[in-house]
């Protein structure tokens, strides 16, 4: 199918044959990077400087800002948006779901509620954190991916993935530790510091390493949609969720 370049407004609401499978991807590494990575500090080895910590949903979390980038670049910002807000939904319902299930009481004989606790009973301020980080850190990215594809005229992909990132994930996590973690018990400020720095640049790093798996896939949808989009008279605002 030969690939034409368009307006994101001139698309209007044409359906696309992979967007909805992009969605659900997106929201799944969205809701599972939050339930099993976002709690651990894990640590690794860097020569020179010995054990570093880092949260260990870095392994898997950038890849929602890959998927992001994917989906601004090849449906647009408009549609990139309402995956974004479909993600912040699925996050605070998650949120309430693990709420209301840890608080019910526990069977006599069921012996895993302290275990249960620890792993799903998020305390409120981390949560108000990490759904403000994800909105921010997304709309961020998206929006200077948009624009960027405005400004290279749709070339070098590489310098829009990387660069959205760098932003995005800036704003992520800038938002996130201090928000979830600064002055909390077991949080001095130095490791608040240490984690959110060791943070963003793995993620940049992530998004580096994965550049040629974005092209590809970037490559693959725009080939199968036959659209190559451009947010030259979208309007921005991330208050909205229509196209």
């Amino acid at each position: 199918m030969d690939v034409k370049s368009v307006s994101a407004r001139d698309l209007g609401r044409e359906p696309f044959r992979y967007f909805d499978f992009v969605m659900a991807a997106f929201v799944a590494i969205i809701l599972l990077s939050n339930v099993i990575g976002a709690g651990k500090v894990a640590q690794i080895w860097l020569p020179g400087v010995g054990y570093w910590p880092f949260g260990a949903g870095i392994l898997f979390f950038p890849i929602s800002y890959v998927i992001g980038d994917v989906l601004t670049e090849v449906y647009g910002y408009a549609r990139a948006r309402r995956v974004i807000w479909a993600g912040t939904v699925a996050v605070l319902f998650m949120a309430f779901m693990s709420f209301v299930v840890v608080a019910l009481p526990p069977a006599p004989d069921w012996k895993n509620q302290a275990a249960y606790e620890t792993i799903l009973g998020q305390v409120p301020r981390i949560v108000f954190a990490s759904v403000c980080a994800f909105w921010a850190g997304e709309f961020v990215n998206s929006y200077v991916l948009a624009r960027m594809k405005l400004w290279t005229g749709g070339k070098q992909l590489w310098s829009r993935t990387i660069g959205s990132t760098v932003a995005g994930q800036a704003v992520d996590s800038l938002i996130f530790y201090p928000l979830a973690f600064w002055g909390a018990e077991g949080w001095t400020n130095d490791l608040v510091i240490k984690v959110l720095l060791t943070q963003w640049l793995l993620k940049v790093s992530w998004e580096v390493l994965l550049t040629p798996v974005t092209y590809l896939v970037v490559n693959f949808l725009k080939a199968r949609e036959g659209v190559d989009v451009f947010d030259d008279k979208t309007d921005f605002t991330p208050f909205r969720a229509d196209v």
